[in-house]
Parts: structure tokens; sequence; C-alpha cells
């Protein structure tokens, strides 16, 4: 799957986006160990707890299609945000330290980390032995 393939559908899923408060569409497309791609945009809510980020909302359907490990995500906001500590930590359930994570501005500008980079020290599956 082509980063640009994955920037466009990120950047349709922005569009998807319920941001009426901090106005930020924020959308993501992951891809699966077995090549199928999921699609998220964030969701936010009132209570702002209940607040989901697009990277989660992607994993959360990767996973509830059955579709256990990750192999590549794509995150697209304005800015370029990168992911978030929380979504890190969820990513990290589900892939390992050499997952590829990219994101991307309108501009088009992006950059690429592995997931081990952005989160040296995840809590995993393997401390729960």
């Amino acid at each position: 799957m082509s980063d640009t393939k994955l920037r466009d559908l990120a950047q349709d899923a922005s569009t998807r986006s319920h941001s009426p408060y901090s106005k930020a569409k924020v959308g993501s497309a992951v891809v699966t160990e077995d090549g199928k791609i999921f699609q998220g945009c964030n969701i936010e809510n009132s209570s702002f707890g209940g607040t989901v980020c697009a990277e989660r909302v992607a994993i959360w359907k990767a996973v509830s299609e059955g579709h256990r490990k990750l192999k590549k995500i794509y995150v697209y906001t304005d800015a370029g945000w990168p992911p978030c500590g929380m979504c890190l930590q969820v990513m990290a359930e589900f892939a390992g330290p050499d997952l590829e994570v990219t994101f991307g501005d309108k501009d088009g500008k992006e950059k690429t980390k592995k997931l081990g980079e952005l989160l040296t020290h995840a809590f995993t599956p393997d401390h729960m032995k």
C-alpha cells in the first residue's frame, strides 16, 4: 500500500470528523498485516473524556473485524500532528516497535517514524504474562 493512497484515505476520513469543539479534523488509515485497510476519524464528545482519536477509531474498527496485527498507519491533520500518547499505546497493543507511523499535513509534508521511536517504553501485552 503506497503512502499516497494511505494519505488520500486518511484525508478522506478527516472529512467525516465530528469535532465541533476543537475544530481539528483528524483522519487515519491503518493497514493490517494481511493488507486490509481501515479508516477512522476523530469523534469528539461534549464531556471530552468520551472523545476518541482517529487512530484509535481505525484500529478498533480493524480489531472488531478480526484483524489484530497492524503493519502501517497514516495520520492526517491540516497541521501534521503526530499521534498522541494514548494512541501510541493502543498501537503498541497490536503492533511491534517497527510499525511504520506516518503523519502528514495539508501541504503534503510528511514524517515517518517507527513506533519504537515515538513510544520508547511501551507497556505491551508481554508485561501482562
